[in-house]
Order: structure tokens, then sequence, then C-alpha cells
């Protein structure tokens, strides 16, 4: 089961979630800018995102709990997310990874294509992904 995170999920997303501090967590769970996705109720992971640019969709952050990797969640998860941007109008999604991630093979691998890169001082270089969106 995929569906947006809602207030009495906090406590859950903060236990696992340390790359965002407790104030901008309760911000995306009001603006429905997190999914949270379970298997057989129990939490598998998530997906939280922004707007580039004020109207580009963009994956923040996927996480799938290890117990779960490697098994179609994230595909799952990311798909759900792509549908619901073209539900909403949106034409592409954006996402991001170091180039020193194993992350960058896995979009690649669901459509996303290379469009940009960002090198930040003492960082491996950031490798921005785009994809178009298409009805199913």
């Amino acid at each position: 089961m995929i569906r947006y995170a809602a207030d009495n999920d906090f406590d859950l997303l903060i236990k696992y979630d340390i790359h965002i501090c407790e104030t901008e967590l309760r911000n995306c769970i009001t603006e429905k800018r997190i999914l949270i996705m379970f298997h057989k109720s129990t939490f598998v992971g998530w997906l939280r995102f922004n707007l580039f640019w004020d109207n580009i969709p963009f994956m923040n952050l996927l996480y799938i709990l290890e117990d779960f990797r490697r098994k179609g969640f994230g595909n799952s998860l990311v798909g759900f997310w792509g549908n619901e941007m073209l539900k909403n109008g949106y034409k592409v999604v954006l996402t991001s990874t170091q180039s020193n991630e194993q992350a960058q093979f896995f979009y690649r691998n669901i459509g996303y294509a290379d469009c940009g890169s960002l090198i930040l001082p003492g960082e491996p270089l950031e490798i921005i992904l785009l994809k178009k969106l298409k009805s199913q």
C-alpha cells in the first residue's frame, strides 16, 4: 500500500529520515510531499519530493529499508509518484544522485536520463536525472 504521509506518521518518519529537520518534515507532511509504503502492514520506505524552480517535481529522497531492497518496492514507489505527478498535470520529473552512489543505475534502469550535474565543494559530482512522464 502506498499513500501520502499524514500527521500521525511523523514519529515513524522522523525515526528514519535523518536528512531533514523536524519542522521541515512537518511541512512536507502538511503539503502532501511525502509518500509512504507498506507491505503487509510493515513499513517499507518513503519518497519525499518538492518542486524545482517551483514547477518541476523533484524527488529529494527515496529510501527503502534494507530488508526490502532489490525486491521491486522502489520501482513501485517511484512509479506511483510518477503517476501522481502526471495526474497533477506535470510532464516531467527530476531527481539526483551522487556519482559514487549505485542509485544512478536504478534510476536509469527505470527510464530516467542524465540531464545535468552539480559540483559542490568537497562533494562527489551530483548527477541530475529527468524522466518524461506518459500515461500508462
